[in-house]
């Protein structure tokens, strides 16, 4: 099954469809679902849309969390580096 913009590889969608997934498999295809996309796209957006797509007419479905826990990934940005960034003068 071919996606759209927002899924295209259909991932999400048919991670919807499987019933007693798991969380730790709906990571899996999460991050394939992140590496599909184009690097052009704005993930959080896309993310968005996908949750207000899905989220409610799957309340319990692990995916949720998974995609929720993206979202608020994505939101905290992270310090990069470390001792070698901070001890170059």
């Amino acid at each position: 099954m071919k996606g759209d913009a927002n899924d295209p590889k259909a991932l999400i969608f048919e991670a919807y469809q499987i019933e007693g997934i798991t969380k730790p498999e709906c990571r899996t295809i999460f991050l394939d679902w992140a590496l599909s996309l184009p690097m052009e796209q704005d993930t959080g957006q896309t993310l968005r849309l996908l949750i207000a797509q899905y989220v409610g007419d799957n309340p319990e479905h692990p995916m949720n969390d998974v995609m929720n826990e993206g979202l608020a990934g994505m939101a905290t940005p992270r310090r990069r580096g470390g001792w070698r960034s901070r001890s170059r003068n």
